[in-house]
């Protein structure tokens, strides 16, 4: 196996024990990370992103296939199961990983995924109706980043 891919296969590995700060020492320095909900992720905040939904995460169950690296880049399919805080319903998510390498971490990396089938299940009836309307993807973006300030402000007090 090759070095980034045994990466890839250690940082799914930490995920599905909720090990955020093992999922962040995947990453260079000046890593960034972007997803339908966080987008443009620079630096401290991917770890801090991970480190956050790990600790916030009570039920997740994790899966990962199609692991893959080079030199320079790499992917993964994943899926994960969960309980949205926000509203407490079920979600099955589908994600599709796409990874840049540099010095065996991980230098960029994008999550693909269909953010109004995450709606449906998140949201329920308003996500069914107005999941894909940039409003209430909008807003569920402004809330996640929200969330992520506060959680690093946070963490900088402790």
């Amino acid at each position: 196996m090759h070095p980034n891919a045994a990466l890839l296969e250690r940082f799914y590995q930490a995920f599905s024990r909720r090990d955020g700060e093992a999922m962040a020492r995947c990453y260079a320095p000046d890593a960034t990370f972007t997803d339908p909900v966080f987008q443009d992720l620079r630096g401290e905040e991917v770890g801090a992103m991970w480190r956050m939904l790990c600790k916030r995460a009570k039920d997740l169950e994790l899966t990962w296939r199609d692991v893959t690296g080079d030199d320079t880049r790499g992917g993964a399919s994943w899926e994960a199961r969960y309980t949205f805080s926000g509203t407490g319903r079920r979600v099955h998510n589908v994600i599709t990983a796409r990874f840049v390498f540099r010095d065996g971490l991980i230098i960029e990396h994008r999550d693909v995924f269909d953010l109004w089938r995450w709606t449906r299940m998140a949201l329920g009836p308003v996500g069914v109706v107005l999941g894909w309307s940039s409003l209430v993807q909008g807003k569920l973006r402004r809330t996640a980043r929200a969330g992520l300030d506060a959680w690093m402000a946070e963490d900088r007090r402790r």
